[in-house]
C-alpha cells in the first residue's frame, strides 16, 4: 500500500511473535524482497479496534507515520473488518491510540483522515540533548548547527516520533538532502535520531517539502514530518490553521489550530496483493 507514494508492505499475521525487524529488512529490500518503506504489522487490541507496530527498512521500528496509519485504516475497510457503515477507527500505536476517519465515495475509501496527536516540544519528548538556546519562538526548541558549511536552525517537534524542521529559501529540490539528510539523522544531539525536513513556505497555506527519514532514508512522504512542518510553520507566523504540504509524492492536508491534536487528511492505495514465501520462520 501507498500514501503519497510513501509505501509499505502491509500484514495481518496469525502468529504475532517473531522476529519483526529482520522481516522488515528481508521484505523492504528493493532488489531481494518486495520492496517498501517500511514493514506495517495489523494486531490485535484490547483497546481500539486494532493495533499496528511499524517497522522501517532498517528493521527499525518506529512510533507513528501519519502514511501507514492511513493505509492501514483503508486496509481495515477494504478487508471488510470494519463493522457496516464505520466511519471512525480507532488504532493502538506504541504512541497512543490515533482516531481515523474514512471518506467514501460509494464502497471506494477515497480519502482517510488521522488524528495524529498533540506535537511535544519539551527536549526529553523530541528527544534532543539540552541545549540552552531555546529560540524565540514559544514552546519550539530551535537548534543550530553547521553540516557540510551549511548552516541549519533546526525547528525541534515530536509527533510522536522526532522531527527537525528546515525553513529554505530554495529550491528544496536543489537541497542536497542524500548528503545532509544521513549526517543530520545521526547527529549526536539526537540520541533516538532524527527525521529531517528541508522546506519552503511558498505562500497562502502552500508548503513544499522534502524528507529524510529516519532509518529509510529520503522517502517521497512523511505524513507525520508534513504535520511538524506545519506546527513549525504556524508557530513561526507562516501560515494560519491550515496548510497544503506538498510532498515528492503527493499533497497531504494539515489542520492545526496552535492548541490540541493535529490532523493528517490525504489518499491512502492498495498497490498490489501477494505471498511471500517465509524461509526464515523465526
Amino acid at each position: 500500500m501507498q500514501g503519497t507514494g510513501n509505501d509499505f508492505v502491509v500484514i495481518e499475521p496469525e502468529n504475532v511473535s517473531r522476529n519483526w525487524p529482520r522481516l522488515a529488512i528481508a521484505m523492504c529490500d528493493r532488489h531481494y524482497g518486495i520492496g517498501a518503506d517500511g514493514l506495517l504489522v495489523m494486531l490485535p487490541s484490547t483497546k481500539a479496534d486494532f493495533a499496528w507496530r511499524i517497522f522501517n527498512a532498517d528493521g527499525s521500528e518506529s512510533e507513528t507515520c501519519g502514511n501507514g496509519l492511513r493505509c492501514s485504516a483503508k486496509y481495515f475497510v477494504d478487508r471488510g473488518i470494519a463493522r457496516p457503515g464505520q466511519k471512525e477507527i480507532a488504532i493502538e500505536t506504541i504512541s497512543g491510540i490515533r482516531k481515523v476517519v474514512i471518506t467514501k465515495k460509494g464502497d471506494k475509501v477515497v480519502r482517510v483522515k488521522v488524528g495524529m496527536g498533540d506535537p511535544k516540544f519539551r527536549a526529553e519528548d523530541v528527544p534532543v540533548v539540552p541545549r540552552r538556546n531555546q529560540g524565540k519562538i514559544k514552546q519550539m526548541i530551535t537548534c543550530p548547527m553547521i553540516i557540510d558549511g551549511k548552516e541549519l536552525r533546526l525547528n525541534l517537534i515530536s509527533m510522536g516520533n522526532p522531527h527537525a524542521v528546515f525553513f529554505y529559501r530554495g529550491d528544496v529540490d536543489k537541497f542536497p538532502l542524500a548528503s545532509i539528510g544521513p549526517k543530520v539523522e545521526h547527529h549526536k544531539l539526537f540520541p533516538a535520531r532524527v527525521n529531517f525536513e528541508v522546506v519552503r513556505v511558498l505562500g497562502n497555506g502552500r508548503i513544499e517539502s522534502r524528507t529524510w527519514e529516519r532509518g529509510v532514508g529520503e522517502t517521497l512522504a512523511c505524513g507525520s514530518g508534513a504535520c511538524a512542518t506545519a506546527v513549525a510553520a504556524k508557530l513561526r507566523g507562516y501560515i494560519k490553521e491550515r496548510a497544503e504540504i506538498r510532498l515528492r509524492g503527493g499533497v497531504v492536508d494539515i489542520e492545526w489550530d496552535g492548541k490540541g491534536e493535529v490532523f493528517l487528511s490525504g489518499p491512502a492505495e492498495t498497490v498490489f496483493t501477494g505471498e511471500w514465501v517465509d524461509s526464515d520462520p523465526d
